[in-house]
């Protein structure tokens, strides 16, 4: 059997599911391909304020089982290097916003964007190959089913098919870092505030989620991240409590742990051949300063902006160059940034840890640079709307 609709959805995971319903609102004929959704993400993502607004247009906010809000950000210099940051504290109220985001579990985050979703035809497979001409895309699925569109948006991933199959190259890179993602309890309260401690080896980054639990995201070298994968419940407890310096009381691990190797990646092109890349499929790189999924959700705004409605071909080129001008700045600045920050993490020059402080120096003390970088950490224009 072949399907036919104006744009095709591959992938349905937060960034795919949340591109149907942007493509779905803007007034085109939508369907989702994916395979079964199989176990559950206990991971956690930080929302930022521009992802908060995106869930809110697509129905989907009010459907989140529970959310975590960050009404402060602490940055903590915890090297021992002879040149330290002094610690800053930013808080949301600053710029007239309750709270700079939420923290939400994966899990939930899907179910909320699935219900939401659940008028949306989808095809339970995933695709073997594609082709393309002047007229629009076609298919081929596992189920040995087509499937036609006038466009398609790549969200399957890092090793997207979709986009090998277009011909959209990738840039990669990695670290010599490995990230401990893992949920806490522990004893003290965390105010709503995100902890960030800066180490020689990379992040220690505590996020708050529901009552007196926090989500943990431990970059270090990979052999450290594997030996404390492996080491019992109380002895990563102590640790993590020592390397918080108690800031929460004594913890305990609630839930299971996973480790990630660190790396990087950037598409050659975010459009092509009536595709368009969104989420890991565009660009991926470390979990610092909650810019993952959080670019993603721009991807897809910046998709909604660049259709023109029903009617509209959404794959002519112009929708296509359109998509790219958006994205590519965007993806580039804040991967760049991520990157630079990662790194003088890592380098013992004295030169750059010494500009590093003075940067956060002057976002103590300087309230105009403080407020700006805020907004655009977060993604917000200076008259935005506060979110609740």
């Amino acid at each position: 059997m072949n399907h036919s609709h104006d744009i095709m959805i591959v992938g349905a995971g937060p960034a795919g599911l949340a591109a149907a319903l942007e493509c779905r609102r803007r007034g085109f004929d939508v369907a989702i391909i994916s395979p079964p959704r199989t176990g559950r993400d206990e991971r956690t993502a930080a929302l930022l304020a521009g992802s908060v607004d995106l869930l809110e247009r697509l129905g989907a906010w009010d459907l989140l089982a529970a959310r975590s809000p960050m009404r402060s950000l602490r940055i903590v210099d915890a090297t021992r290097r002879l040149i330290r940051a002094p610690e800053v504290t930013f808080h949301a109220s600053e710029i007239g916003l309750p709270a700079f985001g939420y923290n939400v579990r994966n899990a939930d985050l899907v179910d909320a964007l699935e219900s939401a979703a659940r008028v949306i035809p989808r095809l339970v497979a995933s695709v073997a190959a594609v082709a393309s001409d002047s007229d629009g895309v076609r298919l081929e699925l596992s189920s040995g089913e087509a499937a036609m569109a006038r466009l398609v948006v790549a969200a399957d991933g890092r090793h997207s098919t979709v986009r090998d199959s277009v011909g959209i190259g990738v840039r990669e890179w990695r670290y010599d870092q490995s990230a401990l993602v893992v949920n806490l309890a522990h004893e003290l309260p965390h105010g709503d505030t995100s902890t960030e401690f800066h180490t020689e080896t990379g992040p220690f980054t505590l996020v708050p989620l529901p009552g007196h639990r926090s989500s943990l995201v431990w970059v270090d070298r990979p052999h450290e991240v594997a030996r404390r994968v492996a080491a019992d419940e109380m002895t990563l407890a102590d640790e993590v409590e020592a390397r918080s310096s108690s800031l929460l009381g004594a913890v305990r691990i609630d839930g299971p742990r996973q480790a990630f190797p660190l790396s990087g990646m950037t598409a050659t092109a975010f459009a092509a051949a009536r595709t368009v890349l969104v989420g890991e499929a565009a660009h991926l790189f470390p979990p610092i300063g909650a810019q993952g999924l959080n670019l993603g959700y721009r991807d897809v705004t910046a998709l909604g902006d660049a259709l023109q409605g029903p009617g509209d071909d959404p794959g002519a080129p112009t929708n296509l160059a359109t998509y790219e001008r958006a994205r590519r700045a965007d993806i580039m600045t804040r991967t760049a940034a991520v990157d630079a920050l990662n790194r003088t993490l890592l380098t013992g020059f004295l030169p750059v840890q010494a500009l590093r402080g003075l940067g956060l120096f002057l976002l103590d003390r300087v309230p105009s640079l403080r407020h700006a970088v805020m907004r655009q950490g977060i993604a917000l224009p200076p008259a935005a709307r506060p979110f609740s």
